[in-house]
């Protein structure tokens, strides 16, 4: 290709919104443009981008024994009724009508149309196991859209589903995506870490998300020092805390505590470590048809993981609630304690058996000390987050927290959809059964900027060359020089013949700018046909380091065909 005729219009400045580097390099290097929130154009060098990394996941899926299919951007709402999830998926799940009045959605995933696809034509564990997969328009109606493409509204997404006689056989399919997914983004070349999940909206008994490291990542992950063990944040689990130093004695009864409603305060007026008190977490939990406030107590050392609560207690989602709002339920602001309570109350897994306590009394101004819990029958979850330093439930060694952003996320969903949509077949006794599940996505759109995410310098991209849209960008320093234009012509035909990727910037500009351009779109090598011809001698720029080597000119060729 030659820069003349590429459509590429680079900018120097970013958009005012763009805030990290991908979102700023990708649209000043003319690789996409915004048409509307959330939603963004591919240009020629961004389809090139998009397209390679669409084909090494389509080569490694079917590589694993998966079929690609292709379902309708858009699905009948009656699907997401069966489901279930109409309700759900919330706000993002974009409704509309069509001129019939029916009702129909955009689809942010396809559970429902896929399963739809095979039931009554899966009949037989004769036909299993199955894996589908398309790479397809997605859209989530986000509310704050930003990042470019990493939160946008509408993005390209392969999403998988494989369908099993029983949880044996899907497990083997769930562990071979995971490592499909990693040859994938090994391919790619991204630093990542495969890491236990929630399974949010999708549902399942497990799921896994692999995390690309990034400092401008999104979610937090806990990793271990000493194992390969790793968790989202709002899925992560620990070892038992340990019991601080000091023995600690109470007898049992009401203390008076004036005005003192927070654990440091409490901790300070008692002289005891922030361990031995109960917190009590209250929360708006919001459901289908109502929403009532929910009670969470756990350590004083510790916080809540609202995702973890949120699971436990069911709720489409958590909202904090008012002192009012308490008040007018009965509840005494500061003083919350776990016994006579008239809301559902959840308790953190590091409570059960435990003694020695201090919770609040349900009365102005007062604690109870010296609390046990050993023969409550309380409901016990693991609803705390995980800190650095905690220990590792794997090894015992110390966990520490990095920043990832998610480009996939793999689920055994089980039969909770074949149950709800009805799709069975017959099993090897000839007996009806729903069939098991497990579903595969991957973020390929918001690969692109992943990739800039962890490959960017203060200059712009670094593409790798899995991805990269050329890997060399032969430079003439002056169009006005006809020495320079023919030799840099004559090597841009020999590399084209050899079908190395080239583009030939032949454009009547000053060579600072096109070095600028250079840096900025990514390219692994520039080729620098300059003054230096005259004395024999062209330059092979690194991209990566910047740096500049001469070569001869009869020597350039051998040295691109080597790299």
């Amino acid at each position: 290709m030659r820069f003349t005729n590429l459509f590429a219009p680079t900018a120097k400045e970013a958009p005012k919104d763009a805030l990290l580097p991908s979102h700023i390099y990708l649209v000043r290097g003319g690789f996409v443009s915004q048409i509307g929130a959330g939603i963004y154009n591919f240009l020629p060098l961004g389809k090139i981008v998009l397209d390679k990394i669409r084909t090494i996941v389509k080569e490694e899926l079917d590589k694993a024994g998966c079929q690609e299919v292709q379902l309708g951007f858009v699905t009948p709402t009656e699907l997401w009724k069966e489901s279930g999830r109409y309700a759900k998926f919330g706000k993002e799940l974009l409704r509309f009508k069509d001129r019939k009045n029916n009702e129909f959605v955009l689809g942010p995933t396809h559970e429902e149309a896929m399963v739809d696809l095979v039931r009554n034509r899966l009949k037989s564990y004769k036909q299993l196991p199955l894996n589908l997969y398309q790479i397809n328009t997605k859209f989530r109606d986000e509310a704050r859209p930003r990042y470019g493409l990493l939160r946008g509204r509408e993005f390209l997404m392969k999403d998988g589903y494989s369908f099993h006689e029983d949880e044996e056989d899907l497990k083997r399919e769930y562990a071979l995506m995971e490592q499909t997914y990693s040859r994938i983004l090994e391919r790619l070349g991204l630093d990542f870490r495969v890491v236990e999940a929630d399974s949010g909206a999708i549902g399942g008994s497990g799921s896994r998300e692999l995390m690309v490291l990034a400092d401008n990542g999104e979610d937090d992950i806990i990793v271990c020092s000493g194992c390969d063990y790793a968790a989202n944040i709002e899925a992560a689990k620990r070892q038992a805390v340990s019991v601080p130093d000091g023995d600690v004695e109470m007898q049992a009864g009401t203390f008076h505590t004036p005005d003192i409603t927070t654990i440091e305060a409490l901790s300070d007026f008692f002289k005891i470590d922030a361990y031995y008190f109960v917190k009590a977490v209250a929360k708006k939990a919001i459901y289908e048809e109502e929403e009532k406030i929910v009670l969470f107590f756990l350590r004083g050392s510790d916080e809540l993981q609202e995702v973890k609560a949120q699971n436990t207690c069911g709720a489409l989602e958590l909202e904090d609630v008012s002192s009012e709002e308490l008040e007018a339920a009965g509840m005494v602001v500061g003083f919350i304690g776990p016994h006579n309570q008239s809301v559902d109350c959840y308790f953190d897994d590091s409570l059960k058996k435990a003694s020695s306590l201090i919770c609040g009394a349900n009365k102005k101004d007062y604690h109870d000390i010296g609390v046990s819990f050993e023969n409550e029958e309380f409901d016990y979850h693991d609803i705390t987050s995980v800190n650095a330093g905690d220990r590792c439930v794997a090894c015992g060694s110390a966990l520490e927290i990095t920043k990832g952003i998610e480009v996939g996320h793999i689920f055994q969903l089980g039969t909770a959809y074949s149950e709800a949509l009805g799709a069975t077949f017959l099993d090897r006794n000839g007996k009806s059964k729903p069939l098991v599940m497990g579903t595969y996505g991957i973020g390929v759109s918001r690969l692109v900027a992943v990739m800039i995410e962890q490959h960017h310098d203060e200059k712009g991209c670094l593409w790798t060359d899995a991805t990269t849209p050329f890997k060399f960008d032969i430079v003439i320093s002056s169009i006005k020089d006809e020495e320079q234009v023919s030799f840099a012509t004559s090597l841009y035909e020999q590399m084209q013949e050899e079908n190395i990727s080239v583009l030939l910037d032949d454009r009547n500009e000053r060579f600072g700018f096109k070095m600028g351009d250079f840096e900025l779109l990514g390219f692994p090598y520039a080729i620098i046909v300059g003054k230096g011809l005259k004395e024999g001698e062209v330059q092979l720029g690194h991209r990566a380091t910047l740096e500049k080597e001469t070569i001869h000119k009869d020597e350039i060729f051998e040295k691109i065909k080597g790299l």
